[in-house]
Protein backbone atom coordinates (compact mmCIF):
# COMPACT_ATOMS: atom_id res chain seq x y z
CA UNK A 1 0.00 0.00 0.00
CA UNK A 2 2.89 2.49 -0.46
CA UNK A 3 2.06 5.90 -1.61
CA UNK A 4 4.48 7.53 -4.18
CA UNK A 5 4.62 11.23 -4.45
CA UNK A 6 6.33 13.28 -6.97
CA UNK A 7 7.29 16.79 -7.30
CA UNK A 8 8.86 17.95 -10.97
CA UNK A 9 9.95 20.59 -12.89
CA UNK A 10 8.40 21.19 -16.23
CA UNK A 11 9.84 19.91 -19.02
CA UNK A 12 11.85 16.97 -16.64
CA UNK A 13 9.77 14.42 -18.54
CA UNK A 14 8.27 13.21 -15.20
CA UNK A 15 5.37 12.77 -16.55
CA UNK A 16 6.09 10.19 -18.49
CA UNK A 17 8.02 8.32 -16.42
CA UNK A 18 5.39 8.46 -13.32
CA UNK A 19 2.89 7.13 -15.95
CA UNK A 20 5.22 4.01 -16.83
CA UNK A 21 5.49 3.73 -13.09
CA UNK A 22 1.91 3.19 -12.33
CA UNK A 23 1.63 1.05 -15.27
CA UNK A 24 4.10 -1.49 -14.02
CA UNK A 25 3.61 -1.38 -10.39
CA UNK A 26 -0.27 -1.29 -11.45
CA UNK A 27 -0.93 1.41 -9.03
CA UNK A 28 -3.20 4.32 -9.67
CA UNK A 29 -2.34 7.77 -10.86
CA UNK A 30 -3.21 10.81 -9.44
CA UNK A 31 -2.99 13.32 -11.79
CA UNK A 32 -4.95 16.61 -13.18
CA UNK A 33 -7.01 14.31 -15.50
CA UNK A 34 -7.97 11.98 -12.41
CA UNK A 35 -9.22 15.01 -9.97
CA UNK A 36 -11.41 16.27 -12.93
CA UNK A 37 -13.01 13.02 -13.36
CA UNK A 38 -13.72 13.10 -9.28
CA UNK A 39 -14.20 16.78 -8.97
CA UNK A 40 -17.91 17.06 -9.40
CA UNK A 41 -18.27 14.29 -6.40
CA UNK A 42 -16.48 16.61 -4.15
CA UNK A 43 -18.56 19.72 -5.14
CA UNK A 44 -15.80 21.31 -7.65
CA UNK A 45 -16.98 22.79 -10.52
CA UNK A 46 -14.23 22.89 -13.94
CA UNK A 47 -14.00 26.50 -13.67
CA UNK A 48 -13.54 26.58 -10.04
CA UNK A 49 -10.49 23.61 -10.21
CA UNK A 50 -8.98 25.59 -12.73
CA UNK A 51 -8.69 28.52 -10.40
CA UNK A 52 -7.37 26.54 -7.29
CA UNK A 53 -5.50 23.50 -8.72
CA UNK A 54 -1.62 24.16 -7.07
CA UNK A 55 -2.44 27.73 -6.40
CA UNK A 56 -1.42 29.26 -2.93
CA UNK A 57 -5.02 30.26 -1.25
CA UNK A 58 -5.72 33.39 0.95
CA UNK A 59 -8.32 33.97 2.71
CA UNK A 60 -9.51 38.08 3.35
CA UNK A 61 -12.48 37.79 1.31
CA UNK A 62 -15.54 35.73 0.90
CA UNK A 63 -14.64 35.03 -2.15
CA UNK A 64 -10.91 33.74 -1.29
CA UNK A 65 -12.48 31.78 1.52
CA UNK A 66 -14.53 29.54 -0.71
CA UNK A 67 -11.40 28.94 -3.11
CA UNK A 68 -9.07 28.09 -0.25
CA UNK A 69 -12.09 25.52 0.26
CA UNK A 70 -12.05 24.16 -3.37
CA UNK A 71 -8.14 23.64 -2.79
CA UNK A 72 -9.03 21.45 0.36
CA UNK A 73 -11.49 19.85 -2.09
CA UNK A 74 -8.85 18.64 -4.18
CA UNK A 75 -6.29 17.66 -1.37
CA UNK A 76 -9.32 15.40 0.27
CA UNK A 77 -9.69 13.92 -3.53
CA UNK A 78 -5.93 12.80 -3.23
CA UNK A 79 -6.16 11.83 0.56
CA UNK A 80 -8.77 9.93 -0.17
CA UNK A 81 -6.88 8.09 -2.67
CA UNK A 82 -3.95 7.80 -1.10
CA UNK A 83 -5.65 6.32 1.85
CA UNK A 84 -5.84 2.98 -0.13
CA UNK A 85 -2.90 2.90 -0.94
CA UNK A 86 -1.01 1.96 -4.23
CA UNK A 87 -1.25 5.56 -5.48
CA UNK A 88 1.86 7.85 -7.49
CA UNK A 89 0.63 11.54 -6.35
CA UNK A 90 1.43 13.93 -9.50
CA UNK A 91 2.23 17.21 -7.97
CA UNK A 92 0.03 18.81 -5.87
CA UNK A 93 2.09 19.08 -3.06
CA UNK A 94 1.46 15.05 -2.03
CA UNK A 95 4.41 15.19 -0.45
CA UNK A 96 3.35 17.44 2.68
CA UNK A 97 -0.52 16.27 2.71
CA UNK A 98 1.24 12.88 4.15
CA UNK A 99 3.80 14.78 5.93
CA UNK A 100 4.65 12.13 8.81
CA UNK A 101 3.57 8.95 7.15
CA UNK A 102 6.37 6.65 6.97
CA UNK A 103 4.46 5.20 3.53
CA UNK A 104 5.45 7.51 1.15
CA UNK A 105 8.10 7.48 -1.08
CA UNK A 106 9.43 10.68 -1.95
CA UNK A 107 10.38 11.72 -5.69
CA UNK A 108 11.83 14.83 -6.92
CA UNK A 109 12.51 15.43 -10.99
CA UNK A 110 15.11 17.86 -12.24
CA UNK A 111 16.66 18.61 -15.64
CA UNK A 112 19.05 21.19 -16.89
CA UNK A 113 16.94 24.20 -17.54
CA UNK A 114 18.13 24.94 -21.45
CA UNK A 115 16.89 20.72 -22.09
CA UNK A 116 13.46 21.51 -20.31
CA UNK A 117 13.13 24.48 -22.35
CA UNK A 118 14.20 22.39 -25.62
CA UNK A 119 11.93 19.40 -24.73
CA UNK A 120 8.95 21.36 -23.49
CA UNK A 121 9.45 23.28 -27.18
CA UNK A 122 9.24 20.49 -28.96
CA UNK A 123 6.61 18.50 -27.14
CA UNK A 124 4.09 21.92 -27.65
CA UNK A 125 5.07 23.11 -31.04
CA UNK A 126 6.41 26.30 -29.82
CA UNK A 127 9.28 28.94 -30.33
CA UNK A 128 11.86 28.43 -27.38
CA UNK A 129 11.37 31.92 -26.73
CA UNK A 130 7.90 31.18 -25.31
CA UNK A 131 8.85 27.88 -23.78
CA UNK A 132 11.77 29.35 -21.02
CA UNK A 133 8.81 32.06 -20.19
CA UNK A 134 6.47 29.56 -19.64
CA UNK A 135 8.71 27.44 -17.61
CA UNK A 136 9.91 29.99 -15.33
CA UNK A 137 6.78 30.88 -14.50
CA UNK A 138 5.24 27.45 -14.08
CA UNK A 139 8.62 27.16 -11.66
CA UNK A 140 7.66 29.63 -9.91
CA UNK A 141 3.66 29.27 -9.25
CA UNK A 142 4.62 25.86 -8.47
CA UNK A 143 7.18 26.99 -6.25
CA UNK A 144 5.16 29.50 -4.80
CA UNK A 145 2.31 26.94 -3.67
CA UNK A 146 4.98 25.05 -2.09
CA UNK A 147 6.33 28.02 0.00
CA UNK A 148 3.20 29.93 0.94
CA UNK A 149 1.05 26.77 1.52
CA UNK A 150 3.10 24.67 3.02
CA UNK A 151 6.01 26.64 4.32
CA UNK A 152 8.75 24.77 2.91
CA UNK A 153 11.64 25.15 -0.42
CA UNK A 154 10.54 22.88 -2.44
CA UNK A 155 14.13 22.50 -4.32
CA UNK A 156 15.69 21.34 -0.82
CA UNK A 157 16.84 18.05 -1.64
CA UNK A 158 16.11 16.87 2.07
CA UNK A 159 12.77 17.19 1.73
CA UNK A 160 13.22 14.12 -0.94
CA UNK A 161 13.97 10.33 -1.14
CA UNK A 162 15.49 10.50 -4.41
CA UNK A 163 16.15 12.99 -6.77
CA UNK A 164 16.61 12.29 -10.30
CA UNK A 165 18.58 14.56 -12.68
CA UNK A 166 16.68 13.24 -15.80
CA UNK A 167 19.46 15.15 -18.05
CA UNK A 168 21.56 12.54 -17.13
CA UNK A 169 19.79 9.72 -16.41
CA UNK A 170 17.32 7.77 -19.09
CA UNK A 171 13.93 7.20 -17.82
CA UNK A 172 14.08 3.39 -17.97
CA UNK A 173 16.91 3.80 -15.45
CA UNK A 174 14.89 5.76 -13.38
CA UNK A 175 11.82 3.64 -13.34
CA UNK A 176 14.13 0.79 -12.52
CA UNK A 177 15.49 2.73 -9.51
CA UNK A 178 11.78 3.61 -8.47
CA UNK A 179 9.91 0.69 -8.49
CA UNK A 180 13.25 -1.43 -6.86
CA UNK A 181 12.92 1.63 -3.70
CA UNK A 182 9.11 1.16 -3.93
CA UNK A 183 9.90 -2.91 -2.35
CA UNK A 184 11.74 -1.44 0.85
CA UNK A 185 10.50 -3.32 3.47
CA UNK A 186 9.92 -0.39 5.78
CA UNK A 187 7.24 1.25 3.40
CA UNK A 188 5.04 -1.68 3.57
CA UNK A 189 5.69 -2.46 7.64
CA UNK A 190 4.35 1.35 7.85
CA UNK A 191 1.11 1.28 6.71
CA UNK A 192 -1.36 0.66 9.51
CA UNK A 193 0.13 3.83 11.07
CA UNK A 194 0.08 5.43 8.07
CA UNK A 195 -4.03 5.15 7.70
CA UNK A 196 -4.59 6.14 10.39
CA UNK A 197 -2.71 9.75 10.21
CA UNK A 198 -3.91 10.11 6.34
CA UNK A 199 -7.55 9.76 7.78
CA UNK A 200 -6.69 12.14 10.70
CA UNK A 201 -5.99 14.79 8.34
CA UNK A 202 -8.87 13.81 6.20
CA UNK A 203 -10.67 15.02 9.08
CA UNK A 204 -8.80 18.41 9.19
CA UNK A 205 -9.57 19.39 5.93
CA UNK A 206 -13.24 18.74 6.23
CA UNK A 207 -13.40 20.63 9.42
CA UNK A 208 -11.63 23.67 7.70
CA UNK A 209 -13.89 23.42 4.83
CA UNK A 210 -16.78 23.79 6.84
CA UNK A 211 -15.60 26.72 8.61
CA UNK A 212 -14.76 28.30 5.23
CA UNK A 213 -17.63 27.12 3.45
CA UNK A 214 -20.03 28.86 6.44
CA UNK A 215 -21.90 31.62 5.48
CA UNK A 216 -22.29 32.27 9.54
CA UNK A 217 -18.58 33.39 9.71
CA UNK A 218 -18.39 36.51 8.27
CA UNK A 219 -14.58 37.20 8.90
CA UNK A 220 -12.77 33.89 9.55
CA UNK A 221 -9.06 33.38 9.74
CA UNK A 222 -7.78 29.87 9.43
CA UNK A 223 -7.58 28.41 12.91
CA UNK A 224 -4.97 25.89 14.09
CA UNK A 225 -6.60 22.31 14.15
CA UNK A 226 -5.68 18.76 15.60
CA UNK A 227 -7.68 15.55 15.08
CA UNK A 228 -7.39 12.97 17.78
CA UNK A 229 -9.69 9.83 17.94
CA UNK A 230 -12.86 12.03 17.14
CA UNK A 231 -11.25 15.01 19.54
CA UNK A 232 -10.87 18.00 17.75
CA UNK A 233 -8.25 20.83 19.39
CA UNK A 234 -8.68 24.56 18.10
CA UNK A 235 -6.73 27.55 18.34
CA UNK A 236 -6.45 30.78 16.58
CA UNK A 237 -8.28 34.64 16.88
CA UNK A 238 -11.88 35.40 15.97
CA UNK A 239 -13.68 38.40 16.61
CA UNK A 240 -16.18 38.17 18.61
CA UNK A 241 -17.86 35.64 21.38
CA UNK A 242 -20.80 34.61 19.06
CA UNK A 243 -19.14 34.36 16.22
CA UNK A 244 -16.41 31.84 18.40
CA UNK A 245 -19.60 30.03 19.41
CA UNK A 246 -20.81 29.67 15.77
CA UNK A 247 -17.50 28.65 14.96
CA UNK A 248 -17.44 25.29 17.49
CA UNK A 249 -20.19 24.60 16.94
CA UNK A 250 -20.42 24.29 13.15
CA UNK A 251 -16.65 21.87 14.26
CA UNK A 252 -19.01 20.02 16.48
CA UNK A 253 -21.77 19.08 13.55
CA UNK A 254 -18.87 17.86 11.48
CA UNK A 255 -19.47 13.82 11.02
CA UNK A 256 -16.88 12.18 13.09
CA UNK A 257 -16.24 14.37 15.96
CA UNK A 258 -17.32 13.41 19.02
CA UNK A 259 -15.65 16.87 21.50
CA UNK A 260 -14.19 19.97 20.91
CA UNK A 261 -11.60 21.72 23.10
CA UNK A 262 -10.83 25.66 22.28
CA UNK A 263 -8.17 28.24 22.82
CA UNK A 264 -9.43 30.10 20.40
CA UNK A 265 -9.12 34.12 21.37
CA UNK A 266 -11.86 37.01 20.82
CA UNK A 267 -10.01 39.92 19.42
CA UNK A 268 -11.82 42.71 17.71
CA UNK A 269 -9.01 43.21 15.20
CA UNK A 270 -11.16 45.13 12.78
CA UNK A 271 -11.48 47.84 15.69
CA UNK A 272 -7.55 48.02 15.53
CA UNK A 273 -7.59 48.39 11.21
CA UNK A 274 -10.31 51.10 11.26
CA UNK A 275 -7.67 53.04 13.90
CA UNK A 276 -5.28 52.72 11.21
Amino acid sequence: MAVITVSREMGTGAYQIATEIAKKLKYTLIDGQRISQLASQYGLSPELLQLVDEKPPAYITAEDRKRAAALNSVELIILDMARKGNVVIYGRGGQDLLKGCKNVLRLRFIADFEERVERFAEREWIDPDMARSLIRRSDHQRGGFIHFYFDRDWRDPNNYDMVFNTSRLSGATITECIIAAVKEPSLKDADKSSVAMIESVIMVKKIETALLTSPVLEDYRPFSITFDKGVVSLGGYITSDAQKQAAIGIVRSVKGVTAVNDDIQVVNYKAYKDKL
